[in-house]
């Protein structure tokens, strides 16, 4: 790889409006959680309101790994990205601290989630939901890069 292509790749910063847009179209991407040193993560589907990423968290089974890894990390990432080519790609990432989801949000999170989350058919048919839980990723911080070629 030449020089030139490497800067190809490095892609550019997005602005704002861009991040935003990203996080609103793709609606999934990969929680990384932490707890002792150890990281955990987890293919989620969420939504973005502009300001929050809503995410419900399903437990299978008795055990929850990511629910017990959510009630120990300080602050979670969340990267969400989509790649057609070395040259052609958008990412962003987004940290901050995990909430439970308030009562008097639970209605506005459902609209944003069925708004803009992606929800695909992954779950084991051999082991059913026992639970979820409703969360919330308050935005400290949100970057976002693209490939050159990304319009």
């Amino acid at each position: 790889m030449t020089a030139d292509d490497v800067s190809r790749v490095q892609g550019v910063e997005m602005d704002d409006t861009q991040v935003d847009r990203t996080l609103e179209e793709l609606g999934h991407g990969t929680l990384s959680l932490a707890q002792a040193g150890d990281a955990y993560g987890v293919p989620v589907s969420f939504g973005y309101d502009g300001d929050r990423v809503f995410l419900y968290l399903l437990r299978f089974g008795d055990d929850s790994k990511k629910l017990a890894f959510v009630d120990d990390t300080n602050t979670a990432s969340l990267t969400a990205y989509e790649m057609d080519s070395k040259f052609d790609w958008r990412s962003v990432i987004v940290s901050g601290s995990l909430h439970d989801v308030d009562d008097e949000d639970v209605e506005h999170m459902e609209e944003v989630m069925e708004d803009n989350a992606w929800f695909p058919t992954i779950f084991p048919p051999t082991e059913p939901i026992t639970g979820s839980k409703r969360v919330e990723l308050r935005v400290a911080e949100a970057t976002g890069r693209k490939g050159e070629e990304y319009d």
